[in-house]
């Protein structure tokens, strides 16, 4: 029988004792919050979360962990506070690959102020004030809880865990506004640090965990941009490439999570959520990538600009801007819909140390009838050096002229035409979209000029490349384009 169940029909002893046996179901589902995450099978499988399996998997191998996430991706209870239960209890699930605890451990968990560290970590671990055991710490593993002496009401100062090896994890909730001081002094095996620390805090975490080969575990939206935690982990500003789930740099280990990485978000709640955010912040809060503000060179949110890659038309003028050196020869790619007056980046080159014969014949594979333009300094060389390597590539078969290197002017047109939609780039660009989101100035408002080659080249092409755009005609003779304002209505009639 599927009939609902009338309440008005019980006598006063059968609701209280439904209501009891609720509230005992309750208790109980509230100590197992654990068990509730990463499932097998159904619409939250754990296959669904590559990001989060990813970083997991890592610490078996790093001790040093961080992840970029958007927000609501589940990166606090979902990865932070899971993985800390699991170290504190020693409960790890059949599926787990990454670092294990074997005997019961020391951490801490931290937080930027005292109120967000007892109203977020706090109440993900242990439940909320007088409901401990609702958490991700099962009911069951709770020891003896105690209170924090001063400070803001109903804050836990530190818990012991029960670990399945018989002894007690202990676990301090700390606080960046605590400042360094606090941090020091002791040794622990796990550190989670949710929302983005201090540098000197981050130092300091790290000192704590290096004599017990101990791990640190970041998790925060980078709201702060490429700061100097962010910038430790990410050398030289490189984020995670694109299709990849995570890199790997200096001994440290850095995943991006997207609301795409998070198959609890329905596309009707990332459709809310994007609505409520400033344009500047959607990035980082929607790709956990690292918000530049002011600092960006181009302001522009990528939505506006990425386009799916599509056939480009014959008709349409082609040409590509070229930034060559030793350590990186880069070179961007862009027709332009004369119709519409909108310019389309469409491919890219980007290698290392390899011979100008090397670039040309990549060069050459995407249209050897396309022209180019070429920085005319070679990357930081003399005009005359430029001069020669320009030679070296033309005697490749490349068809090349020297572009205005004007950077400001330069950066200006580029920005123009991005924020105005007159210049687009295709999603497969993912070297590209690297580059981009880490294109800033630096405090004294210079343009850092590190990983930007490709940056360079696309200003070469905006400025000089596409005056200079071909088609390829039928019979493959090349047509010099000329933009719509230089020429007379009745010529562009015929065309």
């Amino acid at each position: 029988m599927n009939a609902a169940l009338d309440l008005t029909k019980l006598s006063p002893a059968e609701r209280e004792e439904l209501s009891r046996a609720t509230r005992e179901l309750e208790s109980r589902l509230g100590g197992r919050k654990l068990w509730t995450y990463y499932p097998d099978l159904g619409p939250l499988a754990r296959s669904g979360y590559v990001k989060h399996l990813a970083y997991f998997e890592a610490g078996a191998r790093f001790r040093q962990r961080l992840m970029l996430a958007a927000n609501r991706v589940g990166k606090t209870e979902g990865v932070g506070g899971y993985e800390t239960t699991l170290h504190l209890t020693g409960l790890y699930p059949d599926w787990w690959q990454g670092r294990r605890f074997a005997a019961p451990i020391k951490a801490w968990a931290a937080g930027d102020t005292s109120q967000t560290v007892r109203d977020i970590l706090q109440f993900k671990l242990l439940g909320a004030p007088g409901q401990e055991g609702t958490g991700l710490i099962p009911k069951d593993r709770l020891g003896i809880i105690k209170p924090k002496a001063h400070g803001v009401a109903d804050a836990v100062e530190s818990v012991m865990v029960k670990h399945a090896s018989g002894g007690m994890s202990r676990l301090v909730f700390k606080s960046y506004d605590q400042r360094r001081q606090s941090f020091q002094g002791t040794e622990q095996d796990h550190i989670w640090l949710d929302e983005e620390p201090p540098l000197d805090i981050y130092a300091e975490c790290l000192m704590r965990t290096m004599t017990t080969n101990g791990l640190l575990m970041l998790t925060f939206t980078p709201l702060m941009g490429l700061s100097e935690v962010v910038l430790t982990f990410l050398k030289d500003g490189r984020i995670p490439g694109e299709g990849a789930p995570a890199t790997e740099q200096d001994g440290k280990f850095v995943v991006m999570a997207t609301w795409d990485d998070a198959p609890h978000l329905s596309e009707a709640q990332k459709v809310a959520m994007l609505a409520e955010m400033p344009p500047h912040q959607r990035d980082a809060r929607t790709k956990g990538v690292p918000q530049l503000g002011a600092g960006a060179i181009y302001p522009v949110p990528e939505e506006s600009f990425l386009v799916d890659d599509f056939a480009i038309p014959d008709h349409w003028a082609r040409a590509y801007g070229l930034d060559v050196g030793w350590n990186c020869t880069a070179g961007v790619w862009g027709a332009r819909d004369r119709d519409s007056g909108v310019t389309y980046l469409y491919s890219e080159h980007k290698q290392g140390q390899a011979e100008p014969a090397l670039h040309a014949e990549g060069i050459k594979a995407r249209g050897a009838w396309i022209p180019g333009v070429i920085d005319p300094a070679a990357n930081g060389r003399s005009q005359g050096d430029g001069t020669r390597i320009m030679d070296t590539y033309k005697a490749c078969g490349l068809q090349l002229t020297p572009a205005q290197n004007a950077v400001e002017s330069g950066i200006y047109n580029v920005w123009t035409l991005l924020s105005t939609g007159r210049l687009k780039v295709f999603r497969s660009l993912h070297n590209w979209l690297q580059e981009f989101r880490i294109y800033r100035r630096d405090e004294r408002g210079r343009v850092v000029k590190e990983h930007d080659h490709l940056m360079d080249s696309t200003r070469y092409l905006i400025v000089s490349g596409l005056v200079l755009g071909r088609t390829k005609g039928q019979n493959g003779a090349l047509t010099p384009h000329r933009t719509i304002k230089s020429m007379p209505s009745r010529a562009r009639g015929r065309r």
